[in-house]
C-alpha cells in the first residue's frame, strides 16, 4: 500500500476511535510544538497573527486552530484529510468565531485558495511526501510569510533521522487500542532545509527539543521558514 494511502487509513481509524471515546482535547493555554506541555516557543514564532489568515495543516480535533482564533485573534483555516478527524473537530468547534474546518487533501485544497498570511503543522507535514506538499505551500503562501513545521526528529526507539527522502514505519500510540502503522517522512534537519530551500523557502531557524525525560530518546524538531518572494528556481 502507498506510504500516504497507509496514513490515510490510519488517521481515519484514530479518529473514529477517539469520537467512539467522545474525547475532545483541552483548548491549550499556549500553542505547544510538541506532546510535552512547556517545551520550546509558544505561537510567537508565527509572528503577529492578529486579523490574519493562517492555516492549520493536519489540524485534527482543532483545539490548536480554536487556541489562535481566541488567543491570538487569527483567522485559521484548519485543513485536515481525515473525514473521522474532521469531525472530530466540527462536532466540538463549528461555532468558534474566526475557525472553519475543511476536509480536504491540503496540496488540492491550496491549489484554488486564496494564499496564506502564514502556515504551521505540529507534527503532522511528515505524513506527507515532501515532494507534493512543499510545493503546495509554497504556492499556497503568500511573500514572506512564515511556514512553522514541528517534525519527528528521533523516534522512541531512538531510531534517528533519515539522509534519504524515503518513508519508514512509525506508529500511532492510543491507550487501550493496538497502535497503527503510519509511514513518515522522518527526515534530518539539513535535508529539509535542502527540501524547502529548493521549493522557495528560507529556513531561518531549526531547534532540536528533548523530550523533558531525560531517559527518553524521542526528540522533535522545529523549522522556522518563509517564503520567498521569487519562484523558486526549479521545482522540488
Amino acid at each position: 500500500m502507498p506510504a500516504e494511502n497507509t496514513n490515510t487509513r490510519a488517521w481515519q481509524i484514530y479518529g473514529r476511535r477517539q469520537l467512539a471515546r467522545a474525547y475532545t482535547p483541552p483548548i491549550p493555554e499556549r500553542l505547544g510544538w510538541t506532546p510535552w506541555e512547556g517545551i520550546g516557543p509558544g505561537a510567537e514564532v508565527l509572528g503577529d497573527v492578529t486579523g490574519r489568515r493562517v492555516l492549520d495543516i493536519g489540524s485534527g480535533a482543532g483545539h490548536h486552530a480554536v487556541h489562535l482564533a481566541r488567543a491570538h485573534g487569527a483567522r485559521v483555516t484548519g485543513i485536515e484529510l481525515s473525514p473521522t478527524q474532521h469531525e472530530r473537530a466540527v462536532s466540538a468547534h463549528a461555532d468558534v468565531d474566526g475557525v472553519e474546518f475543511v476536509q480536504a487533501d491540503v496540496t488540492e485544497y491550496l491549489d484554488g485558495a486564496e494564499p496564506f498570511d502564514a502556515a504551521y503543522a505540529i507534527g503532522t507535514l511528515a505524513f506527507i511526501d515532501p515532494h507534493r506538499s512543499l510545493p503546495a505551500l509554497r504556492s499556497g503562501l503568500r511573500p514572506g510569510a512564515p511556514l512553522i513545521l514541528s517534525l519527528l526528529h528521533t523516534d522512541l526507539h531512538g531510531n534517528g533521522p533519515s539522509t534519504e527522502v524515503t518513508p519508514r514505519e512509525q506508529m500511532i500510540l492510543l491507550r487501550d487500542d493496538p497502535p497503527l502503522p503510519t509511514q513518515m517522512w522522518v527526515l534530518t534537519p539539513q535535508l529539509w532545509e535542502d527540501l524547502l530551500t529548493e521549493c522557495g523557502f528560507r529556513v531561518e531557524a531549526v531547534d532540536l527539543l528533548p523530550h523533558p525525560d531525560e531517559s527518553a530518546t524521542v526528540i522533535q524538531q522545529l523549522i522556522r521558514a518563509r517564503c520567498l518572494p521569487d519562484q523558486p528556481a526549479r521545482v522540488c
